[in-house]
C-alpha cells in the first residue's frame, strides 16, 4: 500500500524500490532484516486484491508471494500484518463499539497461512501491527497451541510523546509474552520536529501540506486544531528549547528509551532528515527531562491516539 496517500499506480513501489537497491549494491542477503507486511480489509484500496477483501489463507498467501516477486528474494525476514480483520478502533479512535463488529478471518485461518510460509521457508518471523492486548493475546494463544515453528515477535504500534497508549495494557502483554515494540510515527507525523509551528506553517512539501486534505489518518489523529494536541506538542518543544536539545532528539531518544522497543520506525525524504533522527540515536534523555515530560503527558495524556 506504500507510499502514502495509497493510490493504484504507487501500489507495491516500496517493495520494487528496496528489492531495486538490494540487487544494485549486491547487500549480502543475510546482512539485512527485512520487514513487510499484508494489508488488512481495505473499502478504500480496491486495487490491493479487491480490497482487500479479507486476511483469509489465500489473501494471505498471494500478498507474501507478491511480496517476494517485488523484492526478488527467497524469504522475508519479518512479516507483519498490517492491521486486524476485525473491527478494532484504530488511527484516531478510541471507544470500542459493539455495534460496528462484523464477520472476520479467524486468527486460526490467518495463522494456518503463515505457518505455512514459515514451513515453506518464505517467511521468518510473524509480527501484528495496529493491534490490542485482546488481538495479541489471541494470536499468542493459537500460535502457542501449535508444534510448529511459528513465533510473533513484535507488534508494530504508534508511539511517541504524543500517543502513549500502548503503555496503557499493550506493555504487559509485550512483556509478559516476549514481543517487542516497533514503533512507528515517533515524530508524530513530523509534528514532534516543530516544522509546522513556524509562522509560514511549514515546508510546503511537507507530508501534511503536501498532502492537505487527501491524508485522512494523518489529519485526524494529528490535528493541531485540537487544542490539548497543540498545547502538549508546544510543551514538548520547550522542553527540547529549555535543555538545549534538537526537537528531533528529545522525540526520538524517548521512544528508544523504552525498555520494550526494538526498533524505531520513520520516514526521511531528505539525507538532513536522516541524519537528523541517527543524531537522535546518541541523545540520552536525563531524569530531569523525563520528569518534565511525564508532567506534560499527566497534563495532556496522548491527545493523538
Amino acid at each position: 500500500m506504500y507510499p502514502v496517500p495509497q493510490r493504484a499506480e504507487t501500489h507495491g513501489r516500496s517493495e520494487e524500490y528496496f528489492g531495486r537497491w538490494f540487487r544494485e549494491r549486491k547487500v549480502p542477503r543475510d546482512s539485512v532484516v527485512l520487514a513487510t507486511k499484508v494489508s488488512g480489509p481495505s473499502g478504500q484500496m480496491s486495487w490491493i486484491r479487491n480490497g482487500p477483501e479479507s486476511l483469509d489463507a489465500q489473501n494471505i498467501t498471494e500478498a507474501i508471494d507478491n511480496s517476494l516477486l517485488r523484492v526478488k528474494t527467497d524469504y522475508i525476514d519479518l512479516y507483519q500484518v498490517h492491521w486486524p480483520d476485525r473491527y478494532v478502533p484504530m488511527f484516531g479512535e478510541t471507544d470500542y463499539d459493539p455495534l460496528r463488529n462484523y464477520t472476520s478471518i479467524s486468527f486460526e485461518e490467518q495463522l494456518d497461512a503463515l505457518e505455512r510460509a514459515v514451513d515453506a521457508g518464505k517467511i521468518r518471523y510473524i509480527g501484528l501491527s495496529n493491534e490490542t492486548p485482546y488481538g495479541i493475546m489471541k494470536f499468542q494463544q493459537v500460535a502457542k497451541s501449535r508444534a510448529g515453528n511459528l513465533q510473533i515477535v513484535s507488534v508494530q504500534n504508534a508511539y511517541n510523546l504524543l500517543c502513549r497508549n500502548f503503555d496503557l495494557s499493550m506493555a504487559e502483554c509485550c512483556h509478559n509474552e516476549r514481543i517487542s515494540l516497533l514503533a512507528y510515527s515517533p515524530l508524530a507525523m513530523g509534528i514532534l520536529s516543530g516544522k509546522y509551528f513556524a509562522e509560514d506553517g511549514g515546508p510546503s512539501d511537507a507530508r501534511l501540506n503536501l498532502f492537505k486534505g487527501r491524508y485522512k489518518e494523518g489529519e485526524s489523529r494529528y490535528n493541531l486544531s485540537k487544542s490539548n494536541a497543540l498545547y502538549a506538542a508546544k510543551s514538548y518543544l520547550e522542553i527540547a528549547d529549555r535543555y538545549g536539545i534538537h526537537p528531533v532528539s528529545l522525540a526520538i531518544a524517548f521512544v528508544m528509551r523504552h525498555p520494550l522497543v526494538a526498533s524505531v520506525v520513520f520516514g526521511a525524504t531528505k539525507v538532513w532528515q536522516l541524519e537528523e533522527v541517527l543524531d537522535a540515536c546518541k541523545v540520552n534523555l536525563s531524569p530531569e527531562i523525563i520528569t518534565e515530560i511525564n508532567k506534560v503527558h499527566s497534563r495532556f495524556p496522548s491527545p493523538c491516539p
